[in-house]
């Protein structure tokens, strides 16, 4: 039995709080809290050291520091609070411990007096953290692991030195890349050499997948005398956390031994190894390392016995007997828990006002503004009453006008005849063909005489296809379709100089580029490029008509800046000294375009249209103005308001045993009713009177239940360009009875775009809801810069705009900036789904913190009763991806090994076969024991975690459209989780994440009709889970095995890329499956 004291929430207000006036308070951030007591004798992932001498044991636990005697007992506790306090060490003295702690903002080292008082702050890093530190014999100086991020937000180490009262520190160790790690580090007592663990896996990167049989980290020695380094151990079953001992003689260390983690000791003068604990829990050599490979343990002063952390306890190892003697603690938690963020959405409205307006363009002679809507062009004067320039089924997009204003370029895509170069008159309504040749045009824009077009034709994509592909690149074409001709390979949005000599284009790539980009401009009589502006996160340069001026995008903000003519680059960015520049978005923009008279500029976010004056901008433009305005926080909004899709008719699926999923019962013979898009009835077909105009399909012997929610779904809109008609990963999902998906890290405006159409029945797809673009803490083109509670605010504003009501943190490195993004949201009323970067700590910090999920599983496995009870005070919710399960082999090769994938004829109806074979045909094999060693002990701590009441969530990862999301629910079972529970993290538990639990995740009445029809019995069997014959979302009904919809309205789908003559079969892996399991992840790790 435990005991719980609820305090009663509290709420400050914001105001006291203000960055300006009051540095973050980690203890004590704004927000509602309650405070629990529990009691434990158990631990997760307990950091031990012993006191030199020898009768104190000093250790972590949920991120508080305790003390018990050598022989165990009641522990005392040194340090709680909201602060994440772990990796205590004694001094060589005993008088005092260094600690890691996020209490000054992110993660430093502190040193605190042995009774807990006199805390400090010894190092003060504000993105470099650190952590693991350990003493220097004679107590005056420290070893401590600094952490290091490059594009990948995982990181590496290095071994660096301070002195105990603090500076900026000596490097010890340079880091090989910035991304294999060095962790660990242990002085011996003479103070001449320093040991610890690297990945010195081969490829130099870090890896997935890795075989802990192999040799994946090993310890090395650095010699402070030479400044030698030498590798000690290594081999099979690498080599982690060492730990000298007292004379210098012997270090011991951890191992792999096929599925144990075994602790071992090497005398060090006979080069001898031994084993002499073969019962450790798991070690983390498979997972990123940032707090160590293994918990810190320690030698007794005698050298004769270790006191080490494993399953749940500690134990006293002797080295001569090789036995463990428990030493047994209690411990009396106290914990300050903030309220979990939880929002209520709407999965449906009759109505909708179009948030996503894309490629937006005014009229250089009027005000006249076109933009992109549902996958057509609109035209609308001064913002009003927008129309649609044409009725044509094709797509519509990236609009341009001619410097006349009287003609309109833009691209056009039909699935499967393909895409087209075409002009609008404004005048007569006509629209004219200037290219017919199939391929994927791009981004038109005319030259300053009207008579020529440049435009890009694009190589081929993973949603569009890869035919007509043939020397991609920019071109110019005259606008009677003449002389089209190619300039250059390289380059993207290609616009003419205003004297028409040149084409301007920006190279570097557009969002998740390179970080250096480069806006060049291309001489067409010389037929060379030259470099006018080299900048660093720099995603669009803009200039204005008359090339005086140019508007650039960095780091999501807007920024406009004289552009001089020098003959030669220049830097540009927001920080340029050189050149005024001047920022005129606060949050973000997009679509940004100039006025014909270059005296202004223009650009939207979301719906709303913001417009900038240069003499608003630069006082030197403007000698009225003493000082400059304020930005310009709200725009105009281009209002365009659609109906959402709903058939019309009654459909009843009869003669089916109802799953309904709001308890686990089974109704059998029954009878769903739909009417439109909601459903009317739920129960026994039994004495039920249908209408005449009711249609009846048939499922007898079949189960019928709700569509499945995947709250982790990369559906492969990561990319830039134009939508396709169809979209092969929403069929596949539909396909296998997923009807919602959460996607928590994508492009903003492509994902939010389609979910519109969707919505509005322009494609056909699940419901589409995403976080857009993620707050990515480490380097990009895309990071988000959060440094305080205004910057996470912004950082929200910009996806909220286009329709986010979620957002994912992620990897943002101090705990500050985490709990700035919570606040932030909560006062936006958005959800945050962060990214658990398999980072045990900073998970715990997400539940304390009240995240509303922690996505992806929980590095350390098993889980035992510290965190389950823990958790379990909080509304946090679980999404553990186990098919990319963090700390061991993915999940899903267990299926690849298991079942002939290859042979899925539904699988491969909606799934370009070569992402199939390429995956499925040559296989991996794994004993089954390194399975139950990784996704399944993973799967177990989710059983606890259900049984304690915390929800867990499903989520496919995007790893195999379709069919993964039912490996997911699969390995949620094979953990122990009964079926009805493994379906209920598919279907209820999602629902209520998303805050949609009162309209879908169930089959009742009044809900949307969102309904499966499986040919089989999930209750009974796990595995039937796949066998779906029907889908329904949201009223219209589909035959699985086409695609075809067979409800109130009969139509039949059109063909794939890859189902259209000359294809062929070559396909992009990686670009295509979308897994980000790719040796460099797309999502950042």
């Amino acid at each position: 039995m435990f005991r719980i004291i609820i305090f009663i929430a509290v709420s400050l207000p914001h105001f006291l709080f203000s960055q300006d006036d009051k540095k973050w308070d980690v203890n004590n951030p704004p927000g509602k809290f309650k405070e629990v007591d529990f009691t434990v004798n158990e631990g997760t992932w307990m950091n031990i050291d012993v006191s030199p001498d020898g009768q104190k044991i000093v250790f972590d636990l949920l991120g508080d520091i305790y003390v018990i005697p050598i022989k165990g007992g009641n522990a005392t506790c040194l340090r709680e609070g909201l602060a994440w306090e772990v990796q205590p060490r004694w001094s060589p003295d005993g008088n005092s411990i260094l600690f890691t702690s996020d209490a000054g903002g992110g993660d430093n080292i502190w040193v605190m007096d042995a009774d807990g008082t006199n805390p400090k702050e010894v190092t003060c890093e504000k993105f470099r953290l650190l952590n693991n530190a350990t003493w220097m014999p004679d107590g005056n100086y420290f070893i401590a692991r600094k952490h290091f991020t490059s594009t990948r937000s995982l990181g590496a180490g290095e071994m660096w030195m301070y002195h105990i009262s603090g500076g900026e520190g000596l490097q010890i160790t340079k880091r090989k890349n910035d991304q294999q790690d060095v962790n660990e580090p242990t002085v011996s007592t003479d103070g001449r050499y320093l040991y610890y663990s690297e990945d010195v896996y081969p490829g130099g990167y870090f890896q997935y997948n890795k075989d802990p049989n192999s040799e994946i980290f090993a310890v090395f020695r650095y010699d402070f005398t030479t400044g030698e380094t030498k590798k000690i151990i290594g081999g099979p079953g690498g080599a982690c956390r060492p730990q000298i001992s007292h004379d210098g003689k012997k270090l011991a260390y951890v191992r792999r031994v096929r599925t144990k983690s075994v602790l071992f000791v090497m005398d060090l003068e006979k080069g001898l190894e031994f084993p002499v604990f073969t019962e450790l829990s798991k070690d983390q050599q498979e997972a990123w390392t940032t707090f160590g490979v293994y918990p810190g343990f320690s030698w007794m002063p005698d050298d004769a016995s270790i006191v080490i952390w494993n399953h749940g306890k500690i134990n006293r190892i002797n080295l001569d007997t090789k036995t463990a003697t428990e030493i047994p603690f209690q411990v009396n938690a106290h914990k300050k828990l903030m309220e979990t963020i939880h929002f209520h959405n709407k999965a449906y409205e009759d109505e909708m006002e179009l948030k996503v307006l894309r490629d937006v363009t005014k009229s250089p002679v009027d005000e006249k503004v076109a933009f992109t809507a549902l996958g057509h062009i609109y035209l609308c004067d001064k913002l009003k009453n927008p129309k649609r320039i044409s009725k044509a089924h094709y797509f519509e997009a990236e609009p341009a006008f001619s410097p006349d204003g009287k003609k309109l370029a833009y691209v056009s895509w039909d699935d499967e005849k393909f895409g087209k170069l075409m002009v609008y008159d404004l005048n007569t309504g006509q629209h004219d063909t200037i290219l017919s040749e199939p391929a994927i045009y791009r981004t038109p824009s005319f030259s300053p005489d009207g008579n020529i077009i440049c435009y890009r034709k694009e190589g081929g994509n993973a949603n569009q296809g890869y035919s007509y592909n043939i020397n991609p690149g920019i071109y110019t074409v005259n606008l009677d379709g003449n002389n089209n001709t190619f300039v250059t390979a390289e380059g993207e949005k290609p616009q003419f100089s205003a004297d028409g000599t040149s084409i301007f284009y920006t190279s570097g790539g557009f969002l998740f580029g390179s970080i250096k980009k480069s806006f060049k401009k291309f001489d067409l009589k010389k037929q060379k490029s030259e470099i006018v502006f080299n900048t660093s996160y720099t995603t669009n340069f803009v200039p204005s008509p008359d090339n005086n001026w140019v508007a650039f995008t960095e780091l999501f903000k807007v920024y406009v800046a004289p552009m001089p003519h020098t003959g030669s680059e220049i830097g540009l960015s927001a920080s340029t000294k050189a050149i005024p520049v001047a920022q005129i978005a606060r949050d973000a923009g997009y679509n940004l375009h100039w006025s014909g008279d270059s005296k202004s500029v223009h650009w939207t976010l979301g719906n709303e249209y913001f417009t900038s004056e240069l003499t608003d901008r630069f006082l030197f433009l403007n000698h009225k103005l003493d000082s400059i305005p304020p930005i310009d926080t709200l725009g105009t909004k281009i209002i365009v308001k659609a109906k959402m899709d709903k058939p019309k008719g009654k459909i009843a699926l009869k003669g089916g045993n109802i799953l309904t999923m709001e308890n686990d019962s089974i109704i059998e013979n029954g009878i769903v009713i739909v009417e439109d898009n909601l459903i009317k009835y739920v129960g026994s077909a039994d004495n039920i009177r249908l209408s005449s105009d009711t249609k009846i399909i048939d499922v007898t012997g079949r189960t019928i239940m709700p569509g499945f929610v995947d709250v982790h779904a990369h559906l492969g809109a990561f990319r830039d360009g134009i939508s396709p008609q169809k979209h092969w990963q929403y069929y596949a999902n539909l396909a296998f009875g997923i009807t919602t998906t959460h996607d928590p890290s994508v492009n903003t405006e492509i994902t939010f775009a389609q979910s519109e159409m969707v919505k509005a029945g322009t494609m056909v797809g699940p419901r589409i809801f995403s976080t857009g673009t993620i707050l990515y803490g480490a380097d990009g083109d895309f990071k988000a810069v959060i440094n305080n509670l205004e910057d996470a605010k912004s950082a929200i504003r910009r996806t909220k705009a286009f329709g986010a009501f979620s957002v994912k943190s992620y990897n943002q490195p101090r705990r500050e900036q985490r709990q700035q993004v919570i606040e932030a949201a909560r006062e936006l009323n958005i959800n945050v789904v962060p990214e658990g970067g398999s980072f045990f700590f900073h998970n715990m910090t997400m539940v304390a913190d009240g995240h509303s999920s922690i996505e992806h599983n929980i590095p350390i496995a098993p889980l035992y009763d510290d965190v389950i009870k823990f958790w379990s005070h909080t509304k946090t919710s679980n999404t553990p991806t186990l098919i990319v399960n963090y700390g061991s082999v993915n999940g899903e090769y267990y299926w690849y090994q298991h079942t002939d994938v290859w042979k899925n004829e539904k699988l491969l109806k909606y799934t370009p076969r070569a992402i199939v074979d390429s995956r499925a045909r040559h296989r991996t094999m794994i004993p089954e024991e390194e399975y139950e060693n990784g996704y399944i002990l993973t799967s177990k701590s989710l059983k606890k975690l259900t049984d304690a009441g915390v929800r867990i969530n499903l989520g496919g990862h995007g790893q195999l459209q379709g069919l993964g999301p039912h490996w997911e629910l699969w390995m949620l079972h094979q953990g122990g989780m009964t079926n009805y529970e493994a379906l209920r993290s598919a279907t209820m538990n999602g629902a209520y994440l998303l805050g949609m639990d009162d309209q879908i995740g169930s089959l009742k009445a009044g809900k949307l009709a969102d309904i499966i029809v499986v040919d089989g019995n999930p209750m009974e069997n796990i595995y039937d889970s796949e066998k779906v014959i029907y889908t329904m979302i949201n009223g219209r009904l589909y035959d699985t095995n086409t695609m075809n919809e067979v409800g109130q309205e009969n139509k039949e789908r059109s063909k794939f890329f890859w189902e259209l003559n000359g294809s062929g079969n070559a396909y992009p892996l990686y670009e295509s499956t979308g897994t980000f399991m790719q040796p460099k992840c797309s999502c950042g790790l």
